[in-house]
């Protein structure tokens, strides 16, 4: 896939401030275009990446370690990298590879992998060689077309073992027989199994289809994806598979472009998020939006609202796939890396953090004076992600106000399909969660300040060093 992305707005003064020029400044005029380049079905691994460098600056040593608070502050002040940085930086930031890994250990850490991916994946396909092939009813030409593309993957990578070396034939046999060993004693559910994979082949096939990726020979990644999918949901029963799974898996294939590198970063990423698939996670996520939407405004709160949360949980849909559908595709892709750069909670954790080491000495050395009433935090529960969902409901509040039922709910949700601006609404989540710590913090200080005046406020200044 090839990209371009016009960055030329980006400025590097290393800083960022508590204010509404903070990094959304960063963000605007960020535009990215992406044209059709190399369609070809990914390779099963991309050993070209575990040597690659990281050119953002002051974010790799010599070495190959990666600073991971400085890729994750660089992805937030910047607005996201640009397309032909991204693959490497994501098997980074969603933890492929570790960021404490050099270059000269990551070839082996791929290896390992690789084969690792392999042997589980040959557990399934030989309980279930039912299950090998995806069915085919014979009505999408285009799925037939996608089975040969694959099939010519398959033939190319025989090939490419071929020509191997026999020392490197001995060393693959050792690593298949230490992930044969790992892997002996699981058993699967073949019955949940079974199902998962119904459902796998219901979905794969509908997936991104509209994407250049996905076009020409790029068709046979769809059966990629749906391996990757079925692998997952076998070694991982406790989560198995959900709808949804299958576009944040296409995300990672179409930047990454490997089968291995793929299965690796997304299972890290659910790892995090697997709960959000779950109805207790759904209804947490729900809770933690409907709580943030009343501190910001409790009118449109009380609209929205229920008992049982059925209202609001289109949201859902956004936070589950980060938005993925709101906004252009390479936007789309952009703002998923902003949200997993953790930049802003990180922030939000650090005044917290801040404010009670502030109060923890106070405690130790105001033994004297009255205790001090324990004041409500930060809460840190409350991600960007939300408050981007949350700014979004605030700017269509006025529609939102007018609609009476569900249906009309689903409407509106409907018309702001890929309609949305990413840059303006970056800018205003950014500001109403500035706003909220700053509100957090200055709360917390007036509720001090009134049970004891102070020359010097360790936490204050504690605070401006964290955003300056």
């Amino acid at each position: 896939m090839i990209a371009s992305c016009d960055e030329s707005h980006v400025e590097g003064n290393g800083k960022t401030h508590l204010d509404s020029n903070g990094p959304v400044g960063k963000f605007k005029g960020m535009k990215c275009s992406v044209s059709a380049g190399n369609n070809s079905v990914a390779p099963v691994t991309s050993p070209e990446s575990a040597c690659a460098r990281i050119s953002l600056p002051g974010v790799m040593d010599a070495e190959g370690r990666v600073d991971e608070s400085r890729l994750r502050m660089h992805i937030f002040k910047n607005g996201g990298v640009s397309p032909d940085e991204r693959g490497l930086v994501w098997r980074f930031l969603f933890g492929m590879y570790p960021c404490s890994s050099t270059a000269l250990e990551r070839p082996l850490l791929l290896e390992q992998m690789t084969v690792r991916y392999q042997v589980m994946k040959r557990k399934w396909q030989q309980l279930l060689p039912g299950a090998v092939r995806l069915r085919l009813n014979g009505t999408d030409a285009e799925l037939l077309t996608a089975v040969k593309f694959f099939d010519l993957r398959q033939d190319r990578e025989q090939k490419k073992q071929q020509y191997e070396s026999e020392e490197a034939r001995e060393k693959m046999s050792f690593l298949q027989l230490q992930a044969q060993v790992l892997f002996e004693r699981v058993t699967f559910d073949l019955e949940e199994l079974q199902e998962a994979i119904r459902i796998i082949d219901k979905d794969v096939p509908r997936t991104d289809r509209d994407l250049p990726y996905y076009r020409n020979e790029g068709l046979g990644n769809l059966l990629v994806l749906r391996d990757i999918l079925i692998t997952y949901a076998a070694f991982h029963p406790e989560v198995s598979y959900a709808q949804g799974m299958n576009d944040l898996c296409s995300r990672f294939l179409e930047v990454l472009h490997s089968e291995v590198d793929t299965y690796w970063s997304f299972s890290c990423y659910m790892d995090k998020f697997s709960k959000d698939f779950c109805a207790d996670g759904l209804y947490r996520k729900m809770e933690l939006e409907a709580a943030l939407l009343k501190e910001l405004d409790p009118q449109l709160h009380s609209h929205l609202i229920t008992d049982n949360m059925e209202k609001i949980t289109f949201c859902h849909r956004w936070l589950l796939l980060a938005f993925q559908r709101e906004f252009e595709h390479s936007d789309a892709l952009r703002l998923f890396e902003i949200f997993s750069c953790d930049h802003l909670e990180l922030i939000s954790q650090q005044v917290d953090q801040a404010r009670y080491q502030e109060r923890l000495a106070r405690k130790y050395s105001l033994e004297d004076e009255p205790a001090v009433t324990e004041l409500q935090a930060i809460n840190t529960d409350f991600t960007f992600e939300l408050f981007m969902c949350a700014t979004i409901l605030l700017e269509n509040r006025e529609a939102l106000l007018s609609c009476r039922n569900e249906v009309q709910l689903i409407q509106f949700t409907s018309s702001l399909q890929g309609k949305m601006d990413l840059n303006s609404t970056l800018k205003k989540t950014e500001e109403h969660f500035y706003n909220y710590c700053k509100r957090s913090a200055w709360d917390y200080l007036s509720g001090r300040c009134r049970m004891r005046k102070s020359k010097e406020d360790h936490f204050l200044y504690q605070l401006r060093n964290l955003f300056s």
